[in-house]
């Protein structure tokens, strides 16, 4: 398959193209693209070897296939990011926060006292 042509197309654009171009010049453009394919073909080896070089040994470590950016479905990663829990505050992380607002001058260490009425400004919206 030939990008997403079969065999059958194939052979109806060759048809229709030795027609347009007639058989007096069409081996001049068999060997202008012959030659542009071998072209194309040195440009592409040197790309690859060029990358190759500058990423070093973790080239070939690399799964290629993970990145073809084909095999993402859209409705997967939102169902997924939707799907995860919300990451849960640890003990650790609550005393690192009462450790650095006991050092920061500007908020004072109290506990909030959770019978008082959470503050509301009405001029902020």
């Amino acid at each position: 398959m030939f990008f997403g042509i079969d065999g059958d197309k194939l052979l109806l654009i060759a048809i229709v193209a030795v027609l347009l171009v007639g058989p007096e010049r069409l081996p001049k453009y068999a060997e202008a693209l012959g030659q542009f394919t071998v072209r194309a073909r040195e440009w592409l080896g040197g790309a690859k070897t060029r990358v190759k070089e500058e990423m070093g040994e973790d080239f070939d470590d690399i799964e290629w296939r993970k990145l073809d950016p084909r095999q993402y479905d859209p409705r997967r990663i939102i169902r997924d990011a939707l799907l995860d829990d919300a990451p849960v505050p640890t003990v650790q992380a609550a005393a690192a926060g009462a450790a650095i607002a006991s050092t920061s001058p500007s908020m004072p260490v109290t506990a909030m006292d959770r019978t008082l009425p959470v503050p509301f400004d009405s001029e902020a919206t």
